[in-house]
């Protein structure tokens, strides 16, 4: 059978977040570490790749019996998010996460706030030499949204309500871990809201997707 499911729902910061940009041609006196942004709007942005690596690399620490690389990864994760492995036959992901961009900018101007992201000051200190070296790390704000976007292609229905269950802890232990850089120093966690599956390509039987999001909906209920 062939169908797709969409995923919908909220992504939200609960303490600052920073997922890199690039700083190769930033003028002189600008933010040593900026976000990633969109180019249109100039908002901050979630890459899709940065959610899929982060909750692969969660599950790989549960399922995998071992640190293997990811083309070793466990069945129910391959089956997933995929393998590029030449050496055996390539099996691509069935889970497809789009960019997501920050949705809630007008609700924080309302609130007063300004900017969608803030600049926050470290220091590291040598610590042979006792001479600190500061810099300046921009996050996105706590309060902010991005809207949630995975479609889930069903090739075996099977397989379906497993993979769900995957992807449900996925999600569940990115809540309790973080989501960009510097998460040991506070920075980076989030919490899924409002999250939604809905059969978008096909048809599959209602209480299949009702299984679906109770799974989703109790994996990250906190």
């Amino acid at each position: 059978m062939y169908a797709k499911i969409q995923i919908s729902g909220d992504i939200e910061v609960k303490t600052g977040m920073h997922i890199g940009g690039s700083s190769a041609f930033a003028a002189i006196g600008a933010v040593d570490l900026p976000v990633i942004r969109d180019i249109r709007s100039n908002y901050p942005m979630i890459p899709g790749s940065s959610l899929k690596g982060k909750m692969r690399s969660l599950l790989a620490k549960e399922y995998n019996s071992a640190i293997v690389e990811p083309d070793e990864d466990a069945e129910r994760i391959i089956r997933l998010f995929g393998s590029a492995n030449k050496g055996k036959k390539g099996r691509k992901s069935r889970i497809l996460i789009s960019d997501m961009i920050l949705a809630n900018m007008a609700e924080l101007r309302s609130a007063g706030i300004q900017s969608p992201t803030e600049i926050k000051f470290e220091n590291s200190i040598n610590r042979a030499t006792a001479v600190a070296n500061p810099r300046q790390i921009e996050r996105a704000i706590r309060g902010s949204v991005f809207e949630l976007d995975m479609i889930y292609e069903v090739e075996q229905e099977k397989d379906l309500l497993e993979d769900m269950e995957t992807l449900g802890e996925g999600m569940k232990l990115l809540q309790y871990d973080y989501l960009g850089g510097h998460g040991s120093r506070g920075y980076g966690k989030v919490q899924f809201k409002n999250v939604f599956a809905d059969i978008v390509v096909g048809e599959i039987e209602d209480f299949i997707i009702e299984k679906c999001n109770e799974i989703l909906k109790n994996a990250v209920r906190m």
